[in-house]
C-alpha cells in the first residue's frame, strides 16, 4: 500500500479550538478506539500501551480514546476473532474493572496529559459475540439480550462448549446497569480518564440490546423501541448521577451490518431506532445532562474494512439534525485527499471531531502531518491484532528515522509480553 500525500490543513478549521464537555481541544483530528490486544493476559494494560498512546497524545490539546476495554470478566472473553487477527492474542485486552488495571492506565493517562492532551475510555462487553468456550472455562454464562446466535459458527461453538446462550435476566440487567458499568467508571476516572465512551455499536451487548435483530425480549427490554433503548438510556442516567454527563459519551454505527446486524433491513429501519435513542439523549441536554459528545461510524466503513461507494447504504446526516451536541465521526477520511474535502465539509459545522484510526497507528504524528502537509506512511493491516510490538511501536514520525528487526515469527505470541508491566 502506497502512502497518503496531504495538502497542509494547518490554515483550515480541522485546527480551531472546541470546547468538549470540560476540555478544550487544539484541534478536531480524534484517534478513535481501535482493537490492537497489546495487554496483558490478566487484561492489565502494559508498556507497550504507554508508549503508543503517550507518542499519539504530542500534540498538545489532541484527544484519544482507548482501545475497547473490557467493563467485567464476563464482558470480554473473546477468543473468535476474524481470519486476520492473531488468535492467540485474542485474549490480550484490556480491562477496567480493578485496582490493578486502574493504576495501569493511570501511568498512561499521566503520560498523555504531561503533553497537554485528553484521553477517552471506551466501555466494551461483547454480549452475543463472545467466545462460549473460553466463558465457559471460566465457569461464566455465555449471555445476551436474547437466545439468538449471531451466526451459525457461534452456535455451534457454544453447543460444542456446552456453553449454550441464553438471556440476560432482569435481575442482572439491573445489576449491569447499577454495578458492572458504574464499577468501571470509578475505575476510570481513578485512572485518570477524562472522558468515558459507552460502545454501543458494531453489533457488541449495547448495539445488542437496541436492535430488533438480536433483541425479542417480551419484557420491559424488548419489543417497542422504548423498550429496546431502555438498557442504554438507564444506562446513561445512572452513570451521570455516577460521573457527570460532561464525562460521558456514546457511540453508534447505525449503517453497520457487521457482527449479525441488520441496518436498513432490519424490522425497524435503522434511521428510526436511532433517531429515537438520540431524541431522548438531546432531552436530556435540553434539561441540562448533555453528553460529551456522539461518536457515529461512517458508512464508508463496515467493522475495519472499507465499503466500496456503490455498496454504502445511508448516511449520518439525521445524527447532527438531532443532536445538537459535539459529534465525533469516524470511517476513512483519507478516502479524498490530499484536499480532504469530505473532512472539511464536516466540520465546518465547529461541532464535529473527525476520527482517524488506520493512519493513526502508521502515524504516531498524524496531527502534526496534517498541519504541516507531510504524506502520511501506510499502514499494515496484518501487524493490528498481535501482541508483539512490530508493526504498534515501530511506525516512526515524519522526521524521526529508527531501525527496527523483525525477529518474532509471524503468529507466535512473544513470551515477553507477559513480563511486560507498566512501570
Amino acid at each position: 500500500m502506497s502512502g497518503v500525500q496531504v495538502a497542509a490543513l494547518k490554515d483550515t478549521d480541522l485546527f480551531k479550538s472546541l470546547k468538549v464537555g470540560e476540555h478544550t481541544l487544539s484541534n478536531k483530528v480524534v484517534y478513535p478506539p481501535t482493537t490492537r490486544m497489546r495487554a496483558l493476559s490478566d487484561h492489565t494494560p502494559s508498556d507497550l500501551e504507554l508508549e503508543y498512546y503517550e507518542e499519539r497524545s504530542k500534540y498538545s490539546g489532541s484527544l484519544l480514546i482507548a482501545e475497547a476495554t473490557f467493563v467485567s470478566e464476563q464482558a470480554g472473553l473473546n477468543g473468535t476473532v476474524p481470519s486476520t487477527w492473531n488468535s492467540e492474542a485474542a485474549g490480550y485486552v484490556p480491562g477496567i474493572w480493578n485496582d490493578k488495571h486502574a493504576q495501569a492506565w493511570k501511568k498512561i493517562t499521566d503520560r498523555v496529559h504531561e503533553n497537554g492532551s485528553f484521553m477517552s475510555s471506551q466501555f466494551w462487553f461483547l454480549g452475543r459475540v463472545g467466545d462460549p468456550q473460553l466463558l465457559k472455562d471460566r465457569g461464566l454464562d455465555y449471555v445476551a439480550p436474547s437466545a439468538i446466535y449471531p451466526d451459525e459458527d457461534f452456535k455451534k461453538k457454544a453447543l460444542a462448549a456446552g456453553n449454550p446462550i441464553r438471556a440476560l435476566t432482569e435481575d442482572e440487567i439491573h445489576d449491569l446497569i447499577y454495578k458492572t458499568y458504574p464499577n468501571a467508571a470509578r475505575k476510570a476516572i481513578a485512572a485518570g480518564f477524562d472522558y468515558i465512551e459507552l460502545h454501543a455499536a458494531h453489533g457488541y451487548l449495547l448495539d445488542q440490546f437496541l436492535q430488533p435483530t438480536s433483541n425479542q425480549r417480551t419484557d420491559k427490554y424488548g419489543g417497542s423501541i422504548e423498550n429496546r433503548a431502555r438498557v442504554v438510556l438507564e444506562l446513561v442516567d445512572h452513570l451521570t448521577t455516577v460521573v457527570g454527563a460532561k464525562k460521558l459519551a456514546i457511540r453508534i454505527s447505525p449503517w453497520a451490518t457487521f457482527q449479525g446486524m441488520k441496518a436498513d433491513q432490519d424490522s425497524t429501519h435503522a434511521v428510526t431506532t436511532f433517531s429515537y435513542l438520540l431524541h431522548e439523549l438531546q432531552k436530556r441536554a435540553d434539561d441540562g445532562n448533555e453528553l460529551a459528545y456522539v461518536s457515529i461510524v461512517e458508512p464508508r466503513v463496515q467493522g475495519g474494512d472499507d465499503v466500496e461507494k456503490s455498496q454504502q447504504v445511508g448516511d449520518n446526516t439525521f445524527v447532527g439534525q438531532i443532536w445538537k451536541g459535539i459529534i465525533l465521526k469516524s470511517g476513512n477520511y483519507t478516502y479524498d485527499a490530499p484536499d480532504f474535502k469530505t473532512l472539511l465539509h464536516d466540520i465546518s459545522d465547529n461541532r464535529t471531531m473527525v476520527g482517524f484510526s488506520r493512519y493513526y497507528t502508521s502515524n504516531p504524528d498524524l496531527v502534526k502531518r496534517l498541519y504541516e502537509g507531510w504524506d502520511l506512511t501506510p499502514y499494515d493491516r496484518s501487524t493490528f491484532y498481535g501482541s508483539s510490538n512490530w508493526g504498534y511501536n515501530t511506525f516512526d514520525n515524519y522526521n524521526r528515522k529508527r531501525q527496527f528487526t523483525k525477529d518474532i515469527e509471524s503468529g507466535k505470541l512473544p513470551k515477553a509480553i507477559e513480563e511486560i508491566e507498566v512501570k
